[in-house]
């Protein structure tokens, strides 16, 4: 719009000038060489604008000519940049679609016409790797970490070679150095992961200190890693007898994470020891009423190590009610009843966990077996409570990154990944315990019909010992900062109770060799004594 405006403005200037050049007529004289013109001033005005503009072209003719090669040659550059970048395009593209091939041609062709561009060694790295040739990837990213500019992006593409070949020194290493350039996101998470897995709480501690003040995590999720190394340097602290130091930290991190069970329990351990039985059981039922967990009853039922088994009974009665409806609350009761030998409490406790519409799972079953051995020493009923835990839903244990653990840890033993564990349920295996569960109706159902007169010989269908996870046992001060026990199955033996109410898995076999009250073949091999009963202690 202005320079529309410019134009009018410019056009009415000479349309003013011709009309007052037409308005003062005149003549101009001009005697040289023995030469004499006249004319008007209007003519001479035209001649010299015809003049200068006929100058003015020759002298730009004559800067186009001049000028002409360095704009040839700025031409075959721009042509050769926008080749370069098509073929930058075409292999980012490919390395999106996987198409290691065109990736390859396409950065072969970029580097030809963009050498000195930072993106084509980025694009040749990323098709060597994509290619599988490591070695090609690492030349490039060292390329880039020699120009400033790069040199951050060459460190990440070498932190992440290192990790694929398993060379965690050397990836700690690219880390650390991009670290110290900026706290980037990845750097950061690598130099936390290492040191947590080393267990340096404190300087873990200092590094994620960085990036929650630098924003690369958010507040909640920075708020529960510190509560979990908190945690964990509680645990090292108390194992080390700093019991002020272990408090302040078990106390920050329940304050940060209040649903971190190992956080109540490390804080009611902490406080157990320093005679503080008061605070630690209202740490533990509070922690009860918003999750239960085997281990916070452990510490419940532990705080004073001199209660006779009816006193623990009436503890874990307390503690159940905080959550009555939760299975928990009756298996905690029905251990407890049994080590205090009041089998009708027990039974009464896993009455609602055993109904016809439910499905017990392996400990519930494990505590059943245990229950008739004790009670009625009916080892048909015990067999028939070990064939289902054979086959019975898994109950929940510490998992991390597809790894179950005994105990937790405030890292995972399969990536050293921060705050991985989890309470949940393992993975079922739903076929074959269908199947399991279908051979034991069937041989309720058949054990009420009348033998045939030759009954076939049915299938014998041999069962693994089940995955077991005991009850965990009361920790020592040296067991509180050991790394996560990886369970594996055990061994198949014959059934044993321990005293904390948790059997020892065993093999069984359907159909079984006699009726579930067959007292065995006449002839054994040896004999128990009479201390070794099962189910004693």
């Amino acid at each position: 719009m202005i320079r529309v405006l410019i134009f009018l403005l410019l056009l009415a200037a000479g349309a003013l000038g011709i009309s007052w050049l037409a308005n003062h007529p005149g003549e101009i004289s001009l005697t040289w060489q023995g030469y004499n013109i006249q004319t008007t001033v209007a003519v001479a005005s035209g001649i010299i604008a015809a003049i200068a503009l006929i100058l003015a072209l020759v002298f730009g003719l004559f800067g186009y000519l001049w000028n002409l090669p360095v704009h040839l040659s700025q031409r075959a550059k721009r042509r050769r940049k926008e080749k370069g970048y098509a073929a930058l395009s075409r292999g980012m593209i490919a390395i999106g679609a996987g198409d290691a091939q065109l990736a390859r041609r396409s950065a072969a062709e970029a580097r030809k016409h963009l050498e000195q561009e930072p993106l084509t060694l980025l694009l040749g790295a990323q098709a060597a790797q994509l290619s599988g040739d490591r070695a090609g990837a690492e030349a490039a990213f060292q390329k880039l970490t020699q120009d400033s500019t790069t040199r951050l992006l060459g460190l990440r593409g070498l932190h992440v070679e290192a990790q694929r070949r398993g060379d965690q020194d050397a990836a700690l290493h690219f880390a650390e150095e991009a670290h110290k350039i900026a706290p980037l996101a990845w750097s950061s998470k690598a130099v936390l992961d290492h040191r947590a897995a080393q267990g340096r709480w404190e300087t873990a501690l200092d590094v994620l200190d960085r990036q929650i003040s630098a924003k690369l995590i958010d507040k909640e999720t920075g708020e529960r890693q510190r509560a979990v190394l908190e945690t964990a340097l509680a645990q090292e602290k108390e194992s080390q007898g700093e019991w002020e130091q272990a408090l302040v930290l078990a106390r920050k991190a329940l304050s940060r994470a209040p649903d971190l069970i190992p956080a109540s329990v490390a804080l009611a351990q902490i406080l157990t020891r320093r005679g503080e039985l008061r605070k630690a059981a209202k740490i533990v039922e509070t922690a009860w009423d918003r999750q239960p967990h085997p281990e916070l009853a452990e510490v419940y039922l532990d705080l004073r190590p001199g209660d006779s088994n009816a006193d623990r009974l009436a503890k874990a009665r307390t503690l159940a009610r905080i959550r009555p409806g939760d299975p928990e609350s009756h298996i905690i009761v029905a251990r407890a009843a049994l080590a205090a030998r009041d089998f009708p409490a027990a039974r009464a406790a896993m009455a609602p966990l055993i109904d016809e519409d439910k499905r017990p799972t392996q400990r519930m079953c494990l505590i059943m077996a245990e229950l008739e051995d004790r009670e009625t020493g009916d080892e048909g009923k015990v067999r028939e409570w070990l064939a289902r835990s054979a086959r019975a839903p898994r109950d929940p244990v510490w998992m991390a990154d597809g790894i179950a653990a005994s105990k937790w840890a405030p890292i995972s033993p399969a990536t050293g990944r921060l705050d991985a564990f989890v309470w949940q349920t393992p993975a079922d295996r739903l076929g074959t315990a269908i199947e399991a569960d279908s051979w034991i109706a069937q041989a309720g159902t058949a054990a009420l019909e009348p033998p045939a007169a030759e009954p076939p010989e049915p299938p014998r269908l041999v069962v693994a010992a089940p995955e077991v996870l005991p009850p965990p046992a009361e920790t020592s001060e040296a067991q509180t900062s050991a790394p996560p026990e990886i369970i594996a199955p055990p061994k198949a033996e014959r059934p044993s109770f321990r005293a904390n109410g948790a059997p020892a898995s065993q093999k069984v076999i359907f159909p079984m060799p006699g009726a579930p009250d067959d007292p065995g073949l006449a002839e054994e091999p040896e004999a128990p004594a009479a201390g070794d009963r099962i189910g004693l202690p």
